[in-house]
């Protein structure tokens, strides 16, 4: 009596698929296989099968006939906006935190710990920036307190050995078209020179404004060591974003003709001791 097969050898028992010619019946081609072969290739097709569509199903086919893949590509993108503006609304927060530190420059409550912790988060940071065109509010206010001062906060060289002793460059070589007059309201001095000319910082220090004003166009103000701040207007365009880091020479500006307050090309450049205007003459030779 012919035994009975158990599950395992009915795998494991091999088989010869022949393949032959019709006419002749000559073998052409011959394969040798297990049911434990065929089932371990068709299963590992089907997974495979299954991944493909899987796939598709996630990429090409849901394009092309899911409804919902606009509105989910929709979402994805309000999405990235939210984000987008809430990146928006912290810059806003930290050029709010600038103009505080600036009025505190110009009052002198500004304490030297907080200076460290600006400049390196501004170090730190790689910030997009963006000119606006439109003039701020700020403005007027910024002028009112860093420009509309009388005689008494105007000092002279003999006042300030401690900036003596500092090495300035010149922002820009040129001409001196109108001096420093605090009678007449002017707490700098304008410098001619050719077109397109770079401007210079005077000093290393901290870009604590740079933007547009409607009356002095592009201004950039960079905070020194000492207390002392420089103030470049009227340019053409900035260089240097607020929280730069810049060294003395490094070019930060070009000479432009921007603003209300300017009929040509020039340079306004100021110089501020503690709150108070110097004649910046006094300290650079131009």
């Amino acid at each position: 009596m012919k035994p009975k097969k158990t599950f395992s050898s009915w795998l494991t028992e091999r088989y010869l698929l022949i393949i032959r010619n019709e006419e002749n019946f000559a073998e052409k081609r011959f394969l040798g296989f297990t049911y434990a072969k065929f089932l371990l290739f068709s299963f590992l097709f089907f997974v495979t099968l299954l991944v493909i569509s899987l796939f598709l199903s996630r990429t090409l086919l849901e394009k092309w006939f899911d409804p919902r893949h606009a509105q989910i590509e929709a979402n994805k993108k309000l999405y990235t906006l939210s984000l987008q503006l809430d990146s928006l609304e912290k810059e806003m927060q930290y050029k709010d935190q600038f103009i505080s530190l600036f009025k505190g420059f110009l009052t002198g409550n500004v304490d030297s710990a907080r200076i460290d912790s600006f400049r390196k988060r501004a170090t730190l940071q790689d910030r997009k920036y963006k000119v606006n065109l439109k003039p701020a509010p700020i403005d007027s206010q910024l002028r009112k307190e860093f420009e509309m001062v009388d005689s008494s906060m105007v000092i002279n060289a003999h006042n300030v050995s401690e900036l003596q002793e500092m090495f300035l460059f010149a922002p820009l070589s040129g001409l001196i078209s109108q001096k420093f007059d605090v009678k007449d309201d002017h707490f700098g001095v304008d410098i001619v020179s050719k077109k397109n000319e770079p401007v210079m910082a005077v000093a290393s220090g901290t870009v604590i404004l740079s933007s547009w004003t409607q009356d002095s166009g592009y201004v950039i103000i960079i905070q020194h060591s000492s207390n002392l701040i420089s103030v470049y207007k009227h340019n053409a365009e900035l260089l240097k974003k607020t929280g730069s880091f810049v060294t003395g020479g490094d070019v930060i500006a070009i000479i432009g003709n921007t603003g209300e307050l300017t009929d040509g090309p020039h340079l306004h450049f100021e110089l501020w001791y503690k709150g108070n205007a110097v004649n910046p003459e006094d300290f650079i030779l131009f």
